[in-house]
């Protein structure tokens, strides 16, 4: 199925906005996993397995996968998911971007390799980089546009003919790059305003949204900049503060525990 039907179903089925993404740090585990040489993935399975019927998707970040060498337990989760829990998407966050066949190379990576049903992607190489990605049509192509991090204005708030330059990058993806209703962008929590002006570009197109939690980001704002008519719209992440909401053997309930009540807040200002 499409990424984006599978996103709106499961929007819809849930009644919820959330995405957890999965960024094991095994020094965080509970003390029962330590040691365990499959601890990254019994971690993670059982905080999918507790939450699925509370998120819209989720989203591994592969560099924490990676430089565990734990890129097996990334593609054994995403399996997992999908066998157990369809109708999830699952987002790699990866952030590729480059040109020529090194792009095809990725595109196998992301959704021949590791299976996944979307991937986030630096759009500052051209659409050329991206093409690949934009080609596999029933994949989620999601793209940097105002990312949640502090430097996120050294550049993309840089003035370009009278406005910054992350509208452009909004404007064209929307326009030209969406011919097959496969893409989103990445628009960070912590600057609602920004939030506010991509929705208004872009019409209905999904916003990734990290930066809610540990980063700081306020989940009304997020709602009210960020929502489509229809109430969605939006794929609200939280990693650490769902991740490592226990510490205990029952870590899986704890992270089920503020997956509901980030859900609940979500949906209290969806409501309003």
């Amino acid at each position: 199925m499409h990424f984006m039907q599978t996103l709106h179903q499961a929007w819809t089925r849930n009644n919820s906005l959330v995405c957890v993404g999965f960024d094991p740090e095994p020094s965080k585990f509970p003390a029962h996993l330590h040691g365990d040489p499959d601890a990254v993935f019994a971690f993670c399975s059982a905080i999918a397995d507790a939450t699925a019927d509370l998120v819209c998707s989720y989203k591994p970040q592969i560099a924490h996968f990676a430089a565990l060498r734990a890129e097996a337990a990334l593609e054994r989760l995403i399996a997992h998911i999908h066998e157990k829990h369809p109708g999830i998407p699952v987002i790699l966050d990866a952030k590729r971007g480059d040109i020529g066949s090194t792009a095809q190379h990725y595109v196998t990576e992301a959704f021949d390799r590791y299976g996944a049903d979307a991937v986030t992607l630096n759009p500052y190489l051209g659409r050329d980089s991206a093409q690949p990605f934009l080609d596999r049509a029933d994949k989620g192509v999601i793209l940097l546009c105002h990312t949640s991090n502090p430097g996120a204005a050294d550049l993309q708030d840089l003035d370009i003919g009278g406005k910054p330059l992350y509208q452009h990058v909004a404007q064209i993806i929307a326009r030209d790059w969406n011919t097959h209703g496969n893409c989103a962008l990445v628009t960070g929590a912590t600057w609602p305003a920004q939030l506010a002006e991509v929705r208004a570009l872009v019409g209905d197109l999904p916003l990734l949204v990290p930066g809610i939690g540990a980063q700081g980001g306020d989940v009304e704002a997020v709602v009210r900049h960020g929502r489509t008519q229809a109430g969605t719209g939006l794929i609200i992440n939280s990693s650490r503060a769902i991740l490592y909401a226990g510490n205990g053997e029952d870590f899986a309930q704890a992270a089920r525990a503020a997956t509901l009540d980030l859900r609940a807040s979500i949906n209290r200002y969806r409501q309003a």
